[in-house]
């Protein structure tokens, strides 16, 4: 019982935080139809064969876009390719989530993906570091990774002293830290016109989620505003989130793959689950990757690279809410056969304006 009441507290805790670090307004309404009376969708989608690099020679006539499963009108079409991408990369290392033997692999491997090719990066890319005094970027988007690399060297990296043991209150205090990092990240971000590519390196968030965890009618309306929130806030900023775990063989197979439970879209509060608000989560469903863990970490950096560009940006306009938050499921279909389109699985919506 005690444990319960100290994981609700926790949970209401964060979830307030969560709901307080979101804006009420949007800061990019041409990229979101959440702003009432403006219905434009713009998505980044990359296609890909069963195996091997995303493909570059479709046409719009090859695409299908839908809506809650009804077809719509793509409203702009541009195929863009390799190194002409419009895209910026933000790779964050966290210290918060992960233990201090870790965070050295990390910067090895860190340090040896940006030293590759003679430190010339196919874009540009600033580095975040995410400690417990919350997130700090290193300098200016840069495509000189020597530079980078001196950057993160002279970075005096401190680690979170909450492991990965300390219960639900350390839990709770990771998540709720988390959650605002990867707020200020889309927020500072968002008045870029250019999509943005999110590299998080880390194990993943606490999910809070399992046996013996229940919640109220409160805490599920809390936990849907955040999801809400989060989902729109990384439409709005065209961030693709991918989720980077670098623990390799030291991690749990029942734990790496725990987060594919929270994955399906939620429609109203009393489907969610605190899990929905997992790294992994946001990831797949921004149109991004959760990639299993490896100590290879500058091989998966440079397979989320290669995964990102080619793609297609196209827009639709985006159906009427019949109800604020609405739930609208996103899918893509290709014509080409043996084809995956994968791009943001939905986002919520609102009613039109009256008049």
């Amino acid at each position: 019982m005690f444990i319960q009441a100290r994981f609700h507290y926790f949970l209401f805790s964060i979830l307030l935080c969560a709901a307080a670090a979101s804006p009420q307004q949007n800061t990019s309404p041409s990229s979101s139809p959440t702003e009432p009376g403006n219905r434009k969708i713009t998505l980044d989608v990359i296609v890909t064969p069963k195996s091997g690099p995303p493909v570059t020679d479709l046409q719009q006539q090859d695409f299908t876009i839908l809506d809650n499963k009804a077809p719509q009108t793509i409203t702009s079409f541009q195929a863009i390719t390799g190194r002409d991408a419009r895209l910026e990369v933000i790779l964050v290392i966290d210290a918060v989530n992960i233990g201090a033997v870790q965070v050295a692999n990390q910067r090895i491997q860190i340090d040896k993906f940006l030293h590759a090719d003679g430190g010339r990066l196919a874009y540009p890319i600033a580095l975040a570091v995410f400690t417990d005094d919350g997130i700090r970027i290193l300098g200016n988007f840069s495509s000189d990774g020597n530079a980078l690399s001196a950057a993160l060297d002279r970075d005096d990296l401190s680690i979170r002293a909450i492991g990965r043991s300390g219960g639900y209150y350390g839990a709770g205090e990771r998540l709720e830290l988390s959650l605002k990092a990867l707020h200020q990240l889309v927020a500072s971000e968002a008045p870029r016109p250019l999509r943005k590519v999110m590299l998080w390196v880390s194990p993943g968030w606490p999910l809070l989620s399992g046996i013996g965890t229940s919640l109220d009618s409160k805490q599920e309306r809390q936990i849907f505003a955040s999801i809400v929130r989060f989902s729109t806030e990384l439409m709005q900023a065209r961030v693709t989130l991918y989720s980077i775990d670098p623990l390799g063989s030291a991690e749990g197979v029942d734990r790496v793959y725990y987060y594919k439970n929270f994955l399906k879209g939620v429609s109203k509060p009393s489907d969610v689950y605190p899990g929905d608000l997992g790294l992994q989560v946001l990831a797949v469903q921004s149109g991004g990757l959760a990639l299993s863990p490896t100590n290879d970490i500058a091989g998966l950096l440079q397979e989320c690279l290669a995964d990102s560009a080619p793609y297609y940006e196209i827009s639709f306009n985006s159906l009427p809410a019949k109800q604020p938050d609405e739930y609208h499921h996103l899918g893509i279909k290709i014509a080409k056969p043996a084809l995956t389109a994968r791009t943001r699985q939905g986002y919520y919506a609102q009613p039109l304006p009256p008049g």
